[in-house]
């Protein structure tokens, strides 16, 4: 892989000699692999992976990357594969939030800030995880599905729509779309598209990205913003914008030194830069600001977007009570499904639903099909659902990975929906018919390989 000389010019002006380090790593290291472990799964990492030195949950995986496709516990939900460097929004959280938020992810997708965050959050926290970009955040709403947690909603909106909703959150993060310098030891085609050029478009649209939301964080809040680039366009600069435009107060957060963590480059605020020959992790950059206290309340603006379907006729109630843990819960129509999310939130979500386009809130139930409804793959995968509210039938390695793809099956179970498990983590609905089972996998997740491996990838046991 060969860099853009441009862009090795514009690292040795910003490191110097500490340049020459950075390119051998971003050339020639090979990236690190990480998994950061579900902490409402009852599981653990293996006793051989390493820790993440600034994430609890978080290992690293040595060796050749494992075949993450084929473990059915990354299908189940019990642990995300993330970029160690991208974990410390873990420890951000964890240092400076110690009571119920409202949070919100504007830029969500693929999902791993957001899991991230719905780990590390006090308990009581709601996360809105929004994606602008549709087929994104399809990808979202599966990743937190797989997570299990219950205080979600997922939208699909522009950054000045979610400005709509004044003063609405505690905490804002923007892990916004950049130049992805950071990438380039993994990803070939931030190679092939890096240049000045692009730069520069990256950190207008950052601005217009921070202008749109700002007035969505409540005064006092924290705004905790990230890249995955080097240059200072996007990000001491991008931070000093944030201090000059809005009055935003850089937010200290406590690290370790031999964590490897850079300072700034030519900048008085505290902020915090991931680079490959510093840390075992790709290029990273993170900073906390905290809007100031007595900015005043503008006036809400009215939505003109179109509204999505809630509402109306449903079984909601009952059928939370049924399937769901003894948790208050509120129910609507999303579409042609009903989601069930903790009545603690109802108000707020109810002002999401009327605000924004909302593709998912706290746990999809079931979805009609004619009269008949149908229970959700999400409902499967919550941690909320009862026990004994479904039968769950076990399957070993081989039949989970044909479970997986979407195969048939011939279950030893009672007749009706039931609860494919393996090791004891959900895996999704089957329907036993008796002499055989529809698999009820959804299509879209299916395993389409047909390789499998000698041995089960597996990065985490049970605990017992």
């Amino acid at each position: 892989m060969e860099l853009p000389p441009l862009f090795i010019e514009q690292m040795r002006s910003l490191l110097g000699r500490e340049c020459d380090d950075l390119i051998r790593a971003v050339e020639g290291a090979p990236p690190s692999v990480a998994v950061r472990l579900n902490p409402l799964r009852p599981y653990r990492g293996r006793a051989a992976l390493p820790q993440v030195p600034w994430c609890e949950p978080g290992h690293y995986c040595p060796g050749e990357r494992p075949a993450f496709t084929f473990d059915p516990m990354l299908h189940g939900g019990a642990y995300y594969v993330q970029d160690a460097s991208s974990m410390f929004i873990h420890h951000v959280i964890k240092s400076l939030i110690d009571a119920p938020v409202r949070y919100l992810d504007l830029c969500a997708a693929p999902g791993g800030k957001t899991t991230a965050a719905l780990g590390a959050l006090p308990q009581g926290s709601m996360v809105v995880a929004n994606e602008i970009v549709g087929s994104r955040a399809r990808a979202l709403a599966d990743n937190v599905t797989r997570w299990g947690n219950a205080h979600t909603v997922v939208t699909s909106d522009a950054p000045a729509q979610l400005g709509r909703l004044v003063h609405a959150f505690d905490v804002v993060a923007a892990d916004v779309p950049c130049s992805g310098e950071g990438m380039m030891r993994k990803d070939a085609q931030a190679v092939e598209q890096w240049t000045p050029e692009l730069v520069d478009q990256c950190a207008a649209r950052q601005r217009a990205i921070v202008d749109d939301v700002w007035p969505a964080l409540r005064p006092g809040g924290l705004f905790i913003y990230s890249t995955c680039t080097y240059n200072r366009a996007e990000n001491e600069e991008m931070v000093d914008y944030l201090v000059r435009q809005h009055g935003a107060q850089p937010v200290t957060v406590p690290t370790v030194e031999t964590w490897g963590i850079a300072p700034g480059i030519d900048t008085p605020h505290s902020v915090y830069r991931f680079m490959p020959h510093r840390v075992d992790g790709e290029g990273l950059f993170m900073a906390v600001l905290r809007k100031p206290d007595d900015e005043p309340s503008p006036p809400a603006k009215k939505s003109k977007k179109n509204r999505p379907t809630q509402g109306g006729k449903h079984e909601g109630g009952a059928l939370a009570r049924e399937w769901l843990d003894d948790t208050p819960w509120a129910t609507t129509m999303l579409g042609d499904a009903i989601a069930a999310y903790p009545a603690a939130h109802a108000d707020f979500v109810k002002q999401l639903c009327d605000t924004l386009h909302v593709l998912q809130a706290g746990i999809t139930l079931a979805t009609a099909m004619g009269r008949k409804l149908v229970p959700h793959h999400a409902l499967a995968l919550s941690t909320a659902r009862r026990e004994g509210a479904f039968a769950t039938v076990e399957l070993d390695y081989l039949r989970a990975i044909d479970y997986l793809r979407g195969n048939a099956l011939a279950l030893d179970a009672p007749r009706g929906h039931v609860v494919v498990t393996h090791q004891g983590l959900a895996l999704g609905f089957a329907n036993n018919l008796g002499n055989r089972a529809n698999n009820l996998y959804p299509k879209p997740l299916r395993i389409l390989s047909t390789h499998t491996p000698a041995q089960p990838p597996h990065l985490v046991d049970p605990i017992s």
